[in-house]
């Protein structure tokens, strides 16, 4: 099997720089294909493409912006493979990871598979934390590749696997941003598609942001969930709605102490946040982290939290048309 890795890249020269020096140690032997896409960037990332073609394969290309799943839909036209694999340019990849692909496709081949993202040691204590409230099992329930225990395991473009035989039949990723990961997902299963996790296929995902850029985007990540429900109803599940609840439950519980004296409700929410702390805390050997942690995670029920009630309102209360409610989550393709 051919492998092209698409990479749409905006204005990150230095992420591409890091990707491609992992990728040069791959232990894979079978000859692959990388796909280079900028995304209208004004910093380009040309030189560091050239400083590695005689290591890799690299074709790159550059185009006007229209976002990240257009620019990855363009790559995997260009592309000369027959299977495609979709990384984000603030991976770092491990070396045995195509090796791992390899190995699971020819196990139980699938048209499209995600696999987890981690934290390397050398990231900071803030891309820990991040990364913490982003995979854990008591955040998120796993959805983002830390666990099986889900119906249907919808990929996450930060690393995805899709078969040209599925690019060609759903024509890629759509125009929302973010969301087009589980709206392709979705689109994939009504054409019969199947989708899978693979656990062993895992990438390191920096996610150079800070705490508000990490809470603008878990915001449009909530605007998007009732953009999504209101276009496929039949995959809505009531643990969308619960970041909205939990934080709903939060100032309830502040209301009843203050006014009645009631602190059970609020208890609860301190027990929640103390198995977080201390979980943290062990995993990444840092009480540092397990505070930062608490941080994470409260931003990120609170950015979308918000953000879906904000959305639900507008596009299931009010029947706006998406595009016209929330015209930052499309690009104009």
């Amino acid at each position: 099997m051919f492998f092209s890795l698409i990479i749409p890249v905006y204005n990150r020269p230095d992420e591409v720089d890091e990707l491609l020096e992992s990728l040069s140690h791959t232990t894979y032997k079978e000859i692959f294909e990388i796909v280079l896409v900028e995304d209208g960037s004004t910093l380009v990332c040309n030189d560091v493409a050239e400083k590695y073609g005689d290591r890799l394969d690299i074709s790159y290309y550059y185009k006007q912006n229209s976002g990240p799943g257009d620019s990855r839909n363009y790559g995997m036209q260009k592309a000369r493979g027959d299977y495609f694999i979709i990384f984000d340019s603030d991976c770092i990849i491990p070396t045995q990871y195509l090796l791992e692909v390899d190995k699971a496709l020819k196990q139980n081949y699938v048209d499209c598979f995600g696999g987890p993202d981690k934290a390397l040691d050398s990231f900071s204590d803030i891309q820990k934390a991040i990364n913490f409230a982003m995979t854990s099992f008591l955040t998120t329930g796993g959805i983002r590749g830390g666990s099986e225990k889900i119906d249907k395991f919808q990929p996450r473009s930060f690393n995805m696997g899709l078969s040209r035989k599925a690019f060609e039949a759903s024509k890629g990723f759509g125009n929302i941003h973010p969301g087009e990961d589980p709206d392709l997902s979705i689109r994939l299963w009504n054409l019969g598609f199947e989708t899978k996790l693979f656990p062993n296929a895992y990438v390191y995902h920096k996610r150079r942001i800070d705490w508000d850029k990490f809470s603008i985007q878990v915001n449009k990540f909530g605007k998007a969930r009732p953009i999504l429900n209101s276009w496929y109803p039949k995959y809505n599940k009531l643990t969308f709605f619960f970041p909205s609840v939990f934080i709903i439950g939060f100032f309830i519980s502040i209301v009843l102490l203050l006014i009645f004296n009631f602190d059970y409700l609020l208890q609860l929410y301190f027990i929640y946040f103390l198995v977080l702390f201390l979980v943290s805390s062990y995993q990444n050997k840092s009480v540092k982290i397990g505070y930062l942690s608490l941080i994470a995670v409260w931003k990120q029920f609170y950015g979308y939290g918000l953000g879906f009630i904000k959305s639900y309102y507008k596009i299931i209360i009010l029947k706006q048309k998406p595009q016209e409610a929330f015209p930052e989550l499309f690009f104009k393709v």
